[in-house]
């Protein structure tokens, strides 16, 4: 007779701690090997060449992880400015950038604001410009209809424009002048030319 397996047995619980719970965790302390130790303990079982399966277990994971406010790991990271275990998070493919928590319906991008205004802006700026750079949609309004950009409480030019621009982007394409290298003129295509006809 084999003894039952008890929650402490299976895969995705460690030391009494869903895998879910210690993402948490990792987000909460910005522990980044917290969070690659679970990440690996994630993938434990999916064959070395599968990863399209690696990616889709972690990104389901990480998605899925939430604190009892509905707050998933970026919530947690930018409300308290973790920028490592955030940045590793972001690395990870099909995580969501625009979860909403419960309390107030915000999206990580709204919680890194916040975190701006409460003493940390050139960091909290820093933290919402690398959201943004993964995709977050300043556009989101949360539960009393606010976007990020209304939600800086104090002067934060440079916060406001990335906020701003990041809008401008998704509704009307790159803003003139932000054209892609593909677009711009090779500088020997443009310094030819002029010389050219200066002789």
């Amino acid at each position: 007779m084999t003894a039952p397996i008890t929650p402490r047995d299976t895969p995705d619980v460690i030391g009494g701690a869903t895998l879910a719970e210690q993402i948490i965790e990792a987000a909460r302390r910005n522990n980044v090997e917290l969070l690659d130790e679970v990440l690996s303990d994630a993938t434990q079982g999916i064959p070395e060449g599968d990863e399209k399966h690696r990616v889709e277990s972690i990104a389901k994971l990480i998605n899925e992880a939430r604190d009892p406010l509905g707050n998933t790991a970026l919530h947690i990271t930018a409300r308290n400015g973790h920028y490592e275990v955030m940045d590793q998070i972001l690395d990870q493919e099909g995580v969501e950038v625009d979860p909403v928590n419960l309390l107030e319906g915000d999206t990580p991008l709204h919680c890194a604001v916040r975190y701006a205004n409460a003493g940390e802006p050139e960091h909290g700026t820093f933290i919402v410009e690398e959201l943004v750079e993964a995709g977050a949609d300043p556009r989101i309004k949360n539960k009393h209809q606010q976007k990020a950009v209304e939600l800086i409480s104090v002067p934060n030019e440079k916060l406001e424009e990335i906020l701003a621009g990041a809008e401008f982007a998704l509704v009307y394409g790159p803003k003139p002048g932000e054209q892609t290298q593909a677009e711009d003129p090779t500088p020997n295509e443009s310094e030819g030319s002029s010389s050219e006809s200066e002789n």
